[in-house]
């Protein structure tokens, strides 16, 4: 069974437990309807003016819109993921989950939820046993107590954070995310098997621009991409690929064993890159659509600046990775929102002429004394203005009348 290339191996944390097993974590028919009334009753207690104006309960729920998923519980599962993170060393997986989620988007299909995308369908049994999403069910498993605990939040946002969290908290980029993402409702809906990438095809180069291309994604998207392979181990009883262990992968951390393509992989930098060009390490894993980003000419322009630029790459990839996770999206409300306090955190500070040209600003006493003592110099004093060089006003001003005399005739 093959794994893709781009969209990251398991962390050696996980069992590997048989994707079959998702059924019975995820009931999707009661359980899901009981959640969105629970959700979307706890929006309509957030809105005091409805409330007041309209006596009805039922009323009430079928006149106000609520967002896909709640603010506060967004904020709140994020804190519980970071604490995920920091025992269960989990970050490739669930960087993986959410890049498999968006990754069947087809951007030649216009209707929801057949272009495939960030919808929540990889919770359902039919996608996870695709090929390319053997042991995702793991993922599933770490999340969904989060998920049961935060009613208000859709798997579709829920898979997006827990990604670009990863990312995060392996010391990458802050991801600029947007959340409000709607779920699909019934297995049906899930995307057919074959839209993600492998990981040895016959032409890796050719491959890859069909698998992005369909998605929406350029050349330089699909290098900053694979990136994140800085990330995580192949397991070759998963995946077919990789060592069994290596000296870099033995001891963990998580469960042993597995080949990694960096020495430190759960830390998220540059060292993809570097490492894929030298290719001096036996014990880290190239597959030929790593190979290919330092064979095919443009993918290698950008893999070799990546290689030797660390903020060009954390900055290519902080974008690639918000537009890969709206990817086939819908979004309630349409332009989505943010959860952070400063949405535009990492964006130039846009420039505003009154702010710097206003108000009263304190100058220091080194200035202030240096100040003063250039006016003692030039005849002025605390109580003495300064006095005037007539002379000197004389000959500027002949000097002006000399060259509009000379400019115009």
């Amino acid at each position: 069974m093959a794994t893709n290339s781009l969209f990251l191996t398991l962390p050696s944390s996980l069992t590997g437990a048989g994707a079959g097993s998702a059924s019975r974590l995820l009931p999707y028919a009661a359980t899901t309807t009981t959640r969105l009334s629970i959700s979307s009753l706890k929006c309509l207690r957030s809105s005091s003016l409805s409330y007041q104006k309209r006596s009805l309960v039922g009323r009430r729920y079928s006149t106000l819109k609520c967002a896909a998923s709640n603010l506060d519980q967004l904020k709140s599962a994020r804190q519980d993921i970071k604490e995920l993170l920091k025992t269960t060393f989990c970050h490739p997986v669930l960087v993986r989950l959410g890049w498999h989620d968006a990754g069947t988007y087809n951007k030649n299909i216009e209707d929801w939820p057949q272009r495939g995308g960030a919808n929540g369908s990889l919770r359902f049994d039919a996608e996870l046993k695709h090929g390319a999403n053997a042991g995702l069910v793991n993922a599933l498993k770490l999340l969904q107590p989060i998920k049961d605990k935060y009613a208000g939040v859709t798997y579709a946002d829920l898979f997006q954070l827990a990604s670009a969290t990863a990312i995060e908290e392996a010391g990458g980029p802050k991801i600029p995310m947007k959340y409000g993402r709607v779920d699909v409702s019934a297995p049906e809906q899930c995307p057919e098997e074959g839209r993600l990438p492998d990981a040895g095809p016959p032409s890796p180069s050719s491959h890859l621009r069909d698998v992005f291309y369909r998605m929406g994604l350029n050349d330089k998207e699909i290098v900053a991409l694979s990136g994140a392979h800085t990330l995580g181990r192949s397991r070759p009883e998963r995946s077919g690929w990789g060592k069994p262990e290596t000296r870099y992968t033995k001891d963990g951390p998580g469960n042993p064993g597995g080949q990694s393509w960096t020495v430190q992989w759960l830390k998220f930098d540059n060292s993809y890159f570097k490492d894929i060009k030298e290719r001096r390490d036996e014990n880290l894993l190239v597959l030929p659509t790593d190979a290919v980003l330092f064979e095919d000419s443009s993918f290698k322009e950008y893999a070799e600046n990546y290689a030797v630029n660390q903020d060009v790459f954390f900055k290519d990839y902080a974008e690639a990775h918000a537009k890969l996770s709206n990817l086939g999206a819908k979004f309630d409300p349409p332009e989505g929102f943010s959860i952070d306090n400063n949405p535009t955190q990492g964006q130039p500070e846009k420039f505003v002429a009154a702010k710097y040209s206003t108000g009263k600003r304190e100058l220091s006493d080194a200035m202030k004394q240096k100040i003063r003592a250039e006016y003692e110099g030039l005849g002025g004093s605390a109580d003495k203005p300064l006095p005037t060089n007539y002379f000197l006003n004389i000959i500027i001003v002949i000097g002006v009348l000399a060259v509009l005399t000379y400019l115009f005739g």
